[in-house]
């Protein structure tokens, strides 16, 4: 972090020095952490859209030019050319792995995929009909309460143990999760079979009968990993951050990360947007639904379109499209109505002037939900897949933040409207 010329604020008669903190990427950032002490003013920012948080070397977003990159490398070079793991080592560590350091990695999360055996009584304490999140939410938390071992924050290894445990347990608990709201019997991970591959089978494999996972399923849901890895400073992250800096263990803070996720506003919008789809029903319904769109008086929002942070394209949606593309194909359902609503949206949002000047291009969510959809999985489970790609970058950003030596406890504060100093009246004067 390199302080460049500094920044003025004046309040009264008074004029105030603010340094100005160089980044390697994207805006610098005005450093306000004395200005309370000084001026006795905080700034206010609702939602922090204009507020560097934290110090971070993880992920870089670029709004305009619709860039995403982890660790430097681009998210469409990473979801083309390598897997999963091999990103997740990336984001963990800060470099791609060579062979050898995959390896080990592979093999230490492939070794740490079985939950403890008692675990299953977490699951069927749960209603059958219960949200999958509220079981992965519940699941991951108490896993502080069975892995003693990697709750010490202020030891590496431990903290190393944790984060090998989570992103290896997560598949297990999401497809469990899955399967218990299926009324199936859970399947337990088979070491053989890489990390996408493991976690489909736990999903839709039966003990009656063989299951064999279709590479270019296995390679859509990779991508669906990758690309969801990461995503800078979002609301879940944020939260993240928040609860560690209290000194939660690891497992808390990343079963708060999963309840924040679960917002419709956040990791919930692939869901929200298949829902869209088929609430549009058909093809020749979407001119009534488009009109619907472009009224500002109608409450009806068009899902999976735009984004708040990339004004122009979202990057994973190239990558994702294309995974649509070879998933349709290899399962022959083109055919399928909400498919067909789906590309004949995609269709007129590339071509309509209106979407066109308002931005409003097919994002992740829209190509995701597609994917997730025609692979036989509800809507139910599209927010905990996205929990379970997010961890890696949850537990990345969780490892930064606790082993930063400036690092404390988070405390937003407030611009205060309510009452001033009121005298208590008793009861009877009242």
């Amino acid at each position: 972090m390199k302080e460049t010329k500094g920044a003025k604020i004046t309040i009264g008669d008074n004029t105030f020095h603010l340094p100005i903190l160089e980044s390697t990427e994207g805006p610098n950032v005005i450093d306000i952490r004395k200005l309370y002490a000084e001026t006795g003013h905080f700034t206010f920012d609702p939602g922090f859209t204009s507020t560097a948080s934290c110090e971070s070397s993880i992920t870089f977003i670029d709004g305009i030019e619709g860039q995403l990159l982890y660790r430097g490398y681009s998210i469409e070079e990473l979801a083309n050319k390598s897997n999963f793991l091999e990103v997740s080592y990336l984001l963990l560590y800060g470099n791609l792995p060579n062979q050898e350091e995959l390896d080990d990695f592979t093999g230490r999360i492939t070794r740490h995929t079985m939950l403890h055996e008692q675990m299953t009584n977490f699951f069927r304490g749960f209603r059958r009909d219960a949200h999958p999140m509220a079981i992965i939410c519940g699941v991951q938390g108490a896993m502080s309460s069975f892995y003693h071992d990697s709750v010490d924050i202020s030891d590496s290894w431990q903290r190393e143990v944790a984060s090998v445990r989570m992103i290896a347990k997560l598949p297990t608990i999401v497809a469990w999760a899955y399967k218990y709201s299926q009324g199936q019997p859970f399947i337990y991970p088979q070491n053989s079979l890489d990390y996408s591959s493991n976690f489909l089978r736990m999903c839709f494999a039966v003990p009656a009968e063989e299951y064999e996972v279709n590479p270019i399923l296995s390679e859509a849901m990779d991508r669906i990993f990758i690309l969801h890895a990461d995503h800078e400073q979002n609301a879940s992250t944020s939260t993240v951050r928040l609860a560690s800096s209290s000194g939660a263990n690891p497992f808390a803070c990343i079963a708060a990360g999963i309840a924040c996720l679960w917002g419709p506003a956040h990791g919930g919008a692939n869901e929200a947007c298949l829902q869209m789809l088929r609430q549009i029903q058909t093809v020749d319904r979407i001119p009534e639904f488009i009109k619907r769109a472009k009224d500002n008086q109608d409450p009806f929002r068009l899902m999976g379109f735009g984004h708040r942070v990339y004004k122009n394209f979202d990057p994973r949606s190239s990558v994702m499209k294309e995974s649509a593309d070879e998933v349709l194909n290899l399962l022959g359902i083109e055919n399928n109505p909400t498919l067909q609503v789906a590309k004949e949206l995609e269709r007129i949002a590339l071509e309509d002037e209106y979407f066109i000047e308002k931005k409003l291009y097919p994002n992740v969510d829209f190509y995701s939900g597609i994917i997730l959809d025609a692979m036989g999985f509800p809507t139910s489970m599209f927010t905990p897949i996205f929990a379970l790609a997010r961890t890696v970058g949850w537990i990345s950003q969780w490892k930064e933040m606790i082993s930063h030596p400036d690092n404390k406890i988070g405390r937003p504060r407030q611009l205060y409207l309510g009452s001033g100093y009121r005298p208590f009246k008793p009861l009877n004067q009242r």
